[in-house]
């Protein structure tokens, strides 16, 4: 299964559970109270402390066409020191960048 996309494995072997982890992603965008673009901000924040780089690479272009800036996705990743240390900025900062920087 190397190289397929963890989340269309997820779905081909556990189409139930995918489903219903589908349909709570769809309720929590769907929550009044923050703009999505804050909301993708601290998704990647999250993600970034426990050095999940793959999420933060599919979060960081939907942030850039909600208006994200290149400083801001930089903030957001800075941010996580505090609370994680340097892991989250090794693993996830230059790369953030890049995929920033490649998206249109």
């Amino acid at each position: 299964m190397n190289g397929k996309n963890p989340i269309e494995i997820f779905k081909k072997e556990a189409p139930k559970v995918a489903n219903a982890f589908d349909n709570l992603i769809s309720e929590l965008i769907q929550m009044k109270g923050l703009d999505e673009k804050t909301k993708h901000f601290i998704y990647i924040g999250i993600k970034v402390a426990q050095g999940d780089f793959l999420a933060v690479k599919f979060h960081v272009p939907m942030a850039k066409k909600l208006g994200a800036t290149r400083d801001e996705i930089k903030s957001v990743i800075l941010l996580t020191l505090t609370v994680s240390g340097l892991k989250g900025i090794t693993s996830c900062l230059g790369e953030a960048l890049k995929i920033f920087d490649a998206t249109e």
